[in-house]
């Protein structure tokens, strides 16, 4: 029998609405680990249609990496309150700042690419194509979409292979992180500093230095 003390129990590690958690552990008779695989299975399958859902919750988080020589602030958004204090909701937000952190990326999605980059990456690799290879014009195309698909894995988050596991995408996570939770969630905006990132860094020869303080 499926109690009102195991819905909560399940709710909590989850995040999932009451009836669907009511559901899941009816169809897998009150065994909640099972039930938990259950909402992840079905959210997995739903989670494109949570996407269009409002996410105006969520949190704001840090991650400062290699003793204060990078830093990033991510924004993650998610439906409700309730569920921006989930437990597996904070984790999966710091590794997205991790993330972030270790490669880099420029945008959160492909579309938020502007048109001009892509245009002037595309004859880049155009001209990098055409120099490897003297093969006719429409198989350079192919191979110049092809390093296309690379770059936006290069500069594009959801894009990237998730560093603790580069057998899924970004994306696939966040599907996977909406599945568990029962919630909408989209990684809104972030910032990523390291230090002495765009200074140009004074050089000067070692002897000329000493000669320098020698003659005050």
């Amino acid at each position: 029998m499926v109690t009102a003390l195991m819905v909560k129990e399940l709710r909590e590690k989850t995040g999932a609405g009451m009836m669907d958690c009511k559901k899941a552990l009816t169809k897998t008779e009150g065994n909640v680990e099972k039930a938990i695989d259950f909402l992840r299975e079905k959210g997995i399958a739903s989670a494109e249609k949570k996407s269009g859902r409002i996410a105006a919750e969520g949190i704001v988080e840090s991650y400062i990496h290699g003793n204060g020589r990078i830093g990033v602030l991510v924004e993650v958004n998610i439906e409700t309150d309730f569920a921006a204090k989930n437990e597996d909701f904070k984790k999966f937000v710091k590794d997205i700042a991790m993330q972030i952190a270790a490669s880099k990326p420029l945008y959160i999605k492909k579309e938020d690419v502007p048109e001009e980059v892509i245009n002037k990456e595309k004859e880049i690799l155009k001209a990098q194509a055409m120099n490897e290879s003297e093969k006719p014009e429409h198989i350079i195309e192919k191979m110049v979409l092809g390093r296309i698909g690379k770059y936006y894995k290069d500069i594009c988050l959801l894009e990237q292979p998730f560093i603790k596991n580069p057998d899924i995408t970004i994306e696939k996570l966040v599907k996977e992180k909406i599945s568990a939770i029962g919630e909408n969630i989209s990684i809104r905006r972030f910032s990523r500093f390291e230090m002495g990132e765009g200074l140009e860094k004074k050089e000067e020869n070692f002897a000329d230095e000493v000669n320098k303080q020698i003659k005050g």
